[in-house]
């Protein structure tokens, strides 16, 4: 008798989680979550994470608070994020570097993308080159035809060597059938600006957003976006498609979940990301900031993702092979 009652109390206990899990994955979010930002506070990155948050906040009904956890170019976040209980209460923010440089050079052991669930894609972020002021060149035509004339002497910025810039212009150099002198700046966009404006340079290879302060001043002017489309605050600049140029590159932000996260928190989520980013308040922020707002959803990020690294990885077999870049 006591066997059966026990096995009665076992089958109502079940009964009872069975029924009180969904509903408390409902009930999502019920506390603060947190959002770890892989890089610096006050950058690019952090600065677009921080504004969608603050909107989804509001359709979420809870804080959004930002961590910044650097290092590793943002492996040291990525993988707090990948540690984390998969309850949606921890998540974090993927670019470029998380997806294709820490995997590729295999930098951090224990670091896998498949210990993450995406979540949705907030921004699409192309490359551009970028000329000083006064430099001759007032067309991309312009730039291909002087390094055309003087190979190995037109001097660019790019950033470190093995870099997404790199990779971009290496591509130009292929398309164009060109020798440029490309010099690498580590550090991101930054030693680029001191570069150009102490003159060392005339041209670097960038994100419009990373040069915004020396366009809008006018000390520097956009040549063409490595994007299928006008860009929605530089909208003078062209686009590589209206350009005649089969080159795409640039970087964009992603938020993720742990592995294993809920389905129906991971698409609470996405929801929330999605209507912040598509929502006036952020489209008029981020129509100032030289950026593209370009939302795919959990399982189109994730697809995108693989084909991203499918193709990079490849490039980079190839400059390793060719002994462009170190084995």
């Amino acid at each position: 008798m006591h066997h059966l009652r026990t096995l009665a109390a076992t089958a109502a206990t079940a009964a009872i989680v069975a029924i009180a899990a969904p509903a408390a994955a409902q009930d999502y979010p019920t506390k603060d979550i947190r959002l770890v930002v892989p890089w610096g506070a006050g950058g690019g990155t952090d600065g677009i994470a921080r504004k969608v948050s603050a909107i989804a906040e509001k359709e979420l009904g809870q804080t959004v608070y930002v961590e910044n956890v650097e290092g590793g170019m943002s492996a040291n976040g990525i993988m707090n994020v990948m540690a984390a209980r998969p309850d949606g209460y921890t998540i974090g923010v993927l670019t470029y570097d998380s997806v294709i440089t820490v995997p590729y050079q295999q930098l951090l052991p224990g670091y896998e993308l498949d210990k993450l669930q995406m979540i949705g894609r907030l921004t699409n972020e192309s490359d551009a080159i970028i000329v000083a002021d006064d430099a001759p060149y007032q067309t991309i035509d312009d730039l291909i035809a002087a390094a055309k004339e003087a190979p190995g002497d037109v001097k660019v910025a790019i950033q470190n060597t093995g870099s997404r810039t790199h990779l971009a212009m290496l591509e130009l150099e292929k398309l164009a059938g060109i020798d440029l002198d490309l010099i690498p700046y580590p550090g991101g966009a930054g030693p680029q600006k001191e570069a150009m404006l102490s003159g060392e340079v005339v041209i670097a290879v960038t994100s419009l957003g990373d040069f915004a302060n020396l366009l809008d001043e006018g000390d520097a002017r956009g040549l063409v976006e490595f994007s299928d489309a006008p860009n929605p605050t530089y909208s003078d600049v062209p686009d590589a498609k209206s350009a005649g140029l089969d080159l795409r590159s640039g970087s964009f932000i992603i938020v993720a979940a742990p592995a294993r996260t809920p389905d129906d928190v991971v698409a609470r989520l996405a929801e929330a990301y999605q209507q912040a980013l598509e929502g006036e308040e952020f489209q008029e922020w981020v129509s100032k900031v030289g950026v593209t707002p370009g939302w795919l959803g959990p399982q189109e990020v994730t697809d995108w993702v693989a084909e991203q690294q499918e193709a990079v990885f490849a490039q980079f077999d190839k400059l390793k092979a060719d002994g462009v870049i170190a084995q």
